[in-house]
Order: structure tokens, then C-alpha cells, then sequence
């Protein structure tokens, strides 16, 4: 009997995922394990696995469709098994107004599981190979390619499998420069898609500084015994632990967040909350923002 790959909740916070890239083809064997699709959540690009072996019978989105999760992407079964062509299809990325693409173009049968994330490889260690033409390269290299004229077809990558990111386009120039100046009857403007991760980001800055009170503490701090108590903890942990200023910074936050509640807590309308546990997070800048 075929089994239904939904999109997993890749993260504790993922709502929907971006399927960047189908691992394995209509058609393709697949075991247990075995890494089916490459998915943007709103952290980062995590693994889509199968849960059950089998026959990867049919795709239902294509690469680049945003999909809710639990959502339906394709089936698993017996080589040749009749599913169902159905399901929700996801969002396909939008350009110059276009409507979205819903589902991926039949191919022969096959079958996969569904996917949970994967802290390796696939467990078969194969990788089916991209579709003909298509150049892997991460988002913000491919906005920066559109940007500068840059055809990423003539550029290679370093990043995971090939792809290429944003140092490599670093010193690259066009072959032949597009002029930045709008032509007249040309288009007024340029929607860029937004990554997962973006999304996240700009629905909780929103969240943070619109209707909640937003207030600003700032203070002068000596780091100079801070530098001296690091490079003590250092020799003392040796190179599996090495402690980083950041890590110091965040604890002292923490601890200074149970020092004084009322920091800590949340606008509840009618009321405050106070929170006895400190949750921190960290903004850092990764590859693609």
C-alpha cells in the first residue's frame, strides 16, 4: 500500500516549508532513511527522509513550491502502484506577477516515505542528480546574480554538492554589464523573493516593536577582567570548549534577565507576565542573511 510523504515540521516554530530541491526522481528506489528533498524552513535547509522504503511513485509540488506543513508532496509505494494525483500542491514562487505553480509535471512511477530531519546523508549514500539545466546556487546568490547580469551557469560552487553561494560570486563581473537606469516603458519594479528564514524574521520584528512597548537599556562595561576570566576558562577546557566573548555576553544577559523579572515578561493586553525560565536568542549572519 503507498504511503503519503507530508511536509514535516522540520522546526519546533516551521508553519511551511520551501522544497528546494527533490533528492530522489519519480521511479527512483528508496530505503529508510535515504534523503528525498532538500527543505527551506524558517531556520534553515534541512533534509526531507523517507520514513518507509519502497518506490518513489510521484512528486506532487515542484522545487521551489512553499508548502504548509503536513501537507501532502508525493507517495511511496510498489514499483507501478496507481496513487492518487492529488493534494494541496503548496505556493510556487512568484515572479512578475505570475500565478503560482501547484503541482510538478507527471513521470513514471516510483516511491518514497515521508521525511524527518537528518543529521547525515542519505543511508543508500546515493544522490540523484539535478534536473538537466538547472544550476544550483542559494537564493541570495541568485538574487545577487540578477542584480549584477551574472550567469550562474558559467560559474562554479563551493558550497554543499556543488552549489553556489555568495563567495563565489565575489570579483565576478558580467560578461556584459546591464545599465541600472529604469528604460523607459521597462518595469517600475523588482520583486525578490523571500527565503523562510526571512520571512520568520520580519514577522517577529513586526511582532516585537508594533503594538508591544519597546524600551532601550544601554550601559558602558569594563571587559577587561571578562578577557582575563575567558582565557583562564580556555586553558582550563582545553580545544573541546572553547568559550567565545559572545558566550559570556549571553550568559550575563540570562543571568542579569533573573536578576530583574520584569525584563523578562510579555505584554499580555491586560495584563504583564513574568517568565521564571529565560529564553535567548542570538541574531547571527549566515549565508544567505
Amino acid at each position: 500500500m503507498a504511503t503519503k510523504i507530508v511536509m514535516e515540521a522540520l522546526s519546533p516554530t516551521m508553519e511551511e516549508g520551501r522544497l528546494v530541491e527533490w533528492k530522489k526522481q519519480e521511479g527512483d528506489a528508496v530505503n529508510p532513511g535515504d534523503v528525498l528533498a532538500e527543505v527551506e524552513t524558517d531556520k534553515a535547509v534541512m533534509e526531507l527522509v523517507a520514513r518507509t522504503g519502497g518506490t518513489l511513485l510521484k512528486q506532487l509540488v515542484a522545487a521551489g513550491a512553499t508548502v504548509p506543513v503536513s501537507s501532502a508532496v508525493g507517495w511511496i509505494g510498489a514499483a507501478g502502484e496507481s496513487v492518487d494525483g492529488g493534494g494541496t500542491g503548496g505556493t510556487a514562487p512568484r515572479a512578475g506577477g505570475q500565478p503560482p505553480a501547484a503541482i510538478a509535471p507527471a513521470r513514471a512511477p516510483s516511491s518514497p516515505p515521508g521525511g524527518l530531519p537528518a543529521s547525515g546523508s542519505a543511508a543508500s549514500g546515493q544522490t540523484s542528480p539535478a534536473p538537466a539545466g538547472r544550476v544550483k546556487a542559494s537564493p541570495l546568490a541568485r538574487r545577487i546574480a540578477g542584480e549584477r547580469g551574472l550567469d550562474l551557469a558559467t560559474l562554479s560552487g563551493s558550497g554543499p554538492e556543488g552549489r553556489i553561494i555568495r563567495r563565489d560570486l565575489e570579483g565576478v563581473t558580467p560578461v556584459a554589464a546591464a545599465s541600472p537606469a529604469v528604460r523607459p516603458g521597462g518595469p517600475a519594479f523588482l520583486d525578490l523573493p523571500l527565503t523562510q528564514i526571512r520571512k520568520t524574521i520580519a514577522k517577529r520584528l513586526v511582532q516585537s516593536i508594533g503594538p508591544i512597548p519597546t524600551f532601550y537599556l544601554t550601559c558602558e562595561v569594563d571587559m577587561e577582567r571578562v578577557a582575563e576570566a575567558r582565557d583562564a576558562l580556555n586553558a582550563v577546557a582545553g580545544e573541546q570548549a572553547k568559550i567565545s566573548y559572545n558566550d559570556i555576553v549571553l550568559k550575563a544577559v540570562a543571568t542579569a534577565l533573573h536578576q530583574h523579572p520584569a525584563c523578562n515578561a510579555w505584554w499580555m493586553d491586560d495584563h504583564v507576565r513574568t517568565w521564571n525560565a529565560v529564553h535567548l536568542g542570538m541574531a547571527v549572519a549566515v549565508e544567505d542573511g
